[in-house]
C-alpha cells in the first residue's frame, strides 16, 4: 500500500491545514516541557526532535501512519529473512551480520548464521597475519599498507568508518580507498604505498564493475612494472566477491577470496567483509564493537513502541516534512571532524534506497519520496551554506550530530563547538523578528531611519525544522548505532512510501550506454555515422579530435 492510500494520510493533511502558520515559538512558549515531551533515547544515541512543526495530536497521527502501513509486519519479514527485495527475489539480511543471536537463520536451505560466522573468522585470520608479521610481499617485507579498490558501498562504508573512527587506528597500518575510475584518484595513491609492503584488495560482488575492473588492473600492472612477477600477484591482491573464478583467474588465490551474499546490498554491506579495511587499520576489537554498537540499534529498533522508537520517529518526522510540509531536501551537519564522510555515505543509504518514483508493485507514485541528502561538518558549513538555512526562501530540515565530550581535549575547542551547535539548532528554530532586529540595531546606537532600513536584511524567519542527535563520543559502538539507526529510518520511509528500497535499477541505464560510449570513443569508425544523438556523438567528436592532436 503507498501513502496516498492510507487513511492516515488524510488526517495528517488537515493536520497541515491546522498547524499552517504556527511558529515553533508558539509551541515551545505553550509547552513548557516540550524538550521531555519530543525526545528520546535508544543505545548510544539521544534524539532531541522538539525542533519540528509538530505537536503530540500530529505526532499521534504519524504512528498511526505507521501501524496503518504494517510497518511491524515489514520489520518482521526483514529480520525473518523473507523475501523483501520483491523485484531481485532476494532477502534483505545485513542485520544478521552484526547479530549476536545464535538461533538458525535459514536462507535457501542454508543456515547463514554458521557462514556469516566463519567468513568473519577467515577474515580475522587473514588480517591477525598481517598485523603480526606473517603475510609479507614479493622481496619479503611484511604487509603495511592496505589499498582497497571499489565503488559505492564497497567504498563509502569503509571510508567512512576509518576516518570517524582514526583516533583508534593501528600503529603502522594504512589503509587506502581508491573508487573513481578518473586516473588521478589511482595515480595519487600508488604515488605514497611502497609496492614491497601493499596489498591491493578488490572489493566487487560480481568482480566485473567497470570502475573497480580498471582500477585493479591498473593496479597489477604498477606492481609488476615495480618489480613484481606474475607469480607474486598472489602474495599483494585479495578480494571480496561472490565471482570466485573470476577473482582466481585474475591472480587471487582461492583462500585470498572473501564472501559476499545476494542478501547483501552494497551500501548495506560494511559489516561484512566489505569491512576488511576497518579491520585492518582499526583492529577486531574495535570491527566487534561497531557490530554491537549496531545490533543494540537492531534490537531497538524491533522492540521499542513506535512512538519510542527512534528510527521510527526519525521516520516519520522525516515523511511530515517531505510529503506536508513540502520540504524536497535534508541537511546532515555532524559537528565532528572525523564524521566528514557521513554526508557522503548517507546519500547512497537514503538516495539509493529511496529514490524512486514507481511502487512496490510498479505503479507511478503520486506522492513524494525520498528527499536529496546533502551536508557537510560544522562550523565549517556556517561560514558557508548556513545563511541560507536561516534566510533563503526554501525550508531545509537539518539533522545536527555532536558527541557530549570530545576524544581530543584541546583548550576549550569542544565548548565552543557545542556552543555553536546548540545555537545553530536555536537559531534555525526561533529565528528573529523584525521588531526584536530593530530594537537590537537602536540599542547598538544607529538612527531610528538607518534601524528601519536596515532591520528587514537582519530577519531571520525561524520555524526551520531540526534534530539533534547526541552521542557520548565518537567510539566504535556510537558510530555502529548511528549507522544502524539511519538504515532503519530509511527502511520505515521505504514501507511508508510502498517502495522497494534495496534495488538500485536506476544506476543501469548509465552503465549500459557507458558501454556503447567507450566503444565510439575506441572506434575509428566514421563520425557521422552514429546511433547516438546528436549531443552525444558531438561530444564523441571532440574527445576524438582532441585524441589525435
Amino acid at each position: 500500500m503507498t501513502l496516498d492510500k492510507l487513511v492516515n494520510h488524510q488526517a495528517l493533511q488537515q493536520h497541515r491545514t491546522r498547524l499552517k502558520g504556527v511558529h515553533m515559538r508558539e509551541l515551545f512558549k505553550s509547552d513548557p516541557v516540550r524538550f521531555d515531551h519530543f525526545s528520546l533515547q535508544a543505545p548510544e544515541i539521544f534524539l532531541d526532535y522538539s525542533k519540528n512543526c509538530i505537536d503530540q495530536p500530529l505526532l499521534k497521527s504519524l504512528v498511526q501512519l505507521a501501524e496503518e502501513a504494517e510497518l511491524e509486519t515489514a520489520i518482521s519479514a526483514m529480520f525473518g529473512g523473507e523475501e523483501i527485495n520483491n523485484t531481485e527475489n532476494r532477502a534483505v539480511l545485513h542485520t544478521a551480520l552484526r547479530s549476536q543471536e545464535t538461533s538458525p537463520l535459514v536462507v535457501d536451505g542454508v543456515d547463514i548464521r554458521k557462514e556469516i560466522v566463519a567468513a568473519r573468522q577467515k577474515v580475522y585470520d587473514f588480517v591477525s597475519k598481517i598485523h603480526d608479521g606473517t603475510l609479507k610481499g614479493f622481496t619479503g617485507k611484511p604487509i603495511k599498507s592496505l589499498v582497497s579498490i571499489g565503488i559505492g558501498g564497497s567504498y563509502l562504508g569503509p571510508v567512512l568508518a576509518n576516518e570517524a573512527l582514526s583516533p583508534y587506528k593501528l600503529d603502522g597500518f594504512n589503509a587506502y580507498f581508491v573508487a573513481n575510475i578518473d586516473s588521478s584518484d589511482l595515480h595519487d595513491t600508488l604515488s605514497i604505498v611502497d609496492p614491497e609492503t601493499t596489498l591491493f584488495l578488490i572489493q566487487s560482488k560480481s568482480f566485473g564493475t567497470q570502475e573497480t575492473r580498471e582500477n585493479a588492473l591498473a593496479a597489477r600492472d604498477w606492481l609488476l612494472r615495480k618489480g613484481a612477477k606474475q607469480s607474486d600477484i598472489a602474495l599483494h591482491f585479495a578480494a571480496v566477491s561472490s565471482n570466485v573464478d573470476a577473482a582466481v583467474k585474475f591472480g587471487i588465490k582461492n583462500d585470498r577470496v572473501f564472501p559476499m551474499w545476494d542478501w547483501v546490498g552494497g551500501r548495506y554491506s560494511l559489516w561484512s567483509a566489505i569491512g576488511l579495511p576497518i579491520i585492518f587499520q582499526l583492529g577486531q576489537q574495535c570491527f566487534d564493537a561497531l557490530l554491537q554498537g549496531a545490533y543494540e540499534m537492531d534490537t531497538h529498533f524491533r522492540s521499542a513502541p513506535f512512538n519510542e522508537n527512534m528510527p521510527v520517529v526519525m521516520a516519520l518526522i522525516g515523511i511530515w516534512n517531505n510529503n506536508y510540509l513540502g520540504t524536497e531536501t535534508q541537511a546532515v551537519i555532524p559537528y565532528s571532524q572525523h564524521l566528514s564522510q557521513l554526508p557522503s555515505y548517507l546519500q547512497q543509504l537514503d538516495m539509493e534506497s529511496n529514490g524512486k518514483r514507481v511502487s512496490y508493485t510498479g505503479e507511478t507514485l503520486s506522492e513524494g519520496t525520498g528527499p536529496v541528502i546533502w551536508g557537510g561538518i560544522g562550523c565549517n558549513g556556517q561560514h558557508a551554506y548556513h545563511q541560507l538555512l536561516h534566510q533563503g526562501s526554501k525550508v531545509i530540515p537539518v539533522d545536527f550530530i555532536i558527541a557530549r565530550r570530545s576524544l581530543h581535549n584541546v583548550s576549550q575547542h569542544h565548548q565552543y563547538l557545542f556552543a555553536n551547535c546548540l545555537a545553530q539548532s536555536q537559531a534555525l528554530m526561533a529565528g528573529k523578528t523584525k521588531d526584536e532586529a530593530f530594537n537590537e540595531l537602536v540599542g547598538q546606537g544607529l538612527e531610528l531611519n538607518e534601524a528601519e532600513a536596515l532591520a528587514p536584511h537582519k530577519v531571520i524567519p525561524g520555524n526551520k525544522p531540526s534534530n539533534l542527535l547526541l552521542i557520548d563520543a565518537l567510539t566504535p559502538q556510537a558510530l555502529g548505532s548511528l549507522i544502524s539507526l539511519y538504515e532503519h529510518k530509511v527502511f520505515v520511509q521505504g514501507v511508508i512510501w510502498g517502495v522497494n528500497s534495496f534495488d538500485q535499477w536506476g544506476v543501469e541505464l548509465g552503465k549500459s550506454l557507458a558501454n556503447g560510449i567507450f566503444d565510439a570513443l575506441s572506434s575509428d569508425a566514421d563520425e557521422a555515422k552514429s546511433q547516438h544523438d546528436c549531443s552525444t556523438q558531438g561530444l564523441i567528436n571532440q574527445f576524438k579530435r582532441s585524441a589525435k592532436n
